[in-house]
């Protein structure tokens, strides 16, 4: 069912899948700017529901120890 009676209707597995994909880089993003003290992007990334996109320019741009890709391989074994 769509709420605003407009447009198309969204998959409830796409819904979900977005679900997911949000609150894993919001939960990442605020892990680390919370651990090296950044309060305003902790604030900015709380409060504002970008899809990851605020997340993801977080983690791999203005975080202090940034994101590499090689990290974000979480399947493969750890040394």
């Amino acid at each position: 069912m769509n709420l605003s009676g407009s447009g198309p209707e969204i998959p409830f597995l796409v819904q979900f899948l977005l679900l997911l994909w949000s609150l894993g880089l919001k939960g990442l993003a605020l892990w680390k700017s919370a651990k090296y003290d950044q309060r305003s992007w902790f604030i900015a990334i709380l409060v504002l529901q970008t899809l990851g996109i605020v997340e993801i320019i977080y983690l791999f741009r203005f975080a202090k120890k940034r994101l590499e890709f090689s990290e974000l391989a979480f399947w493969k074994k750890q040394k």
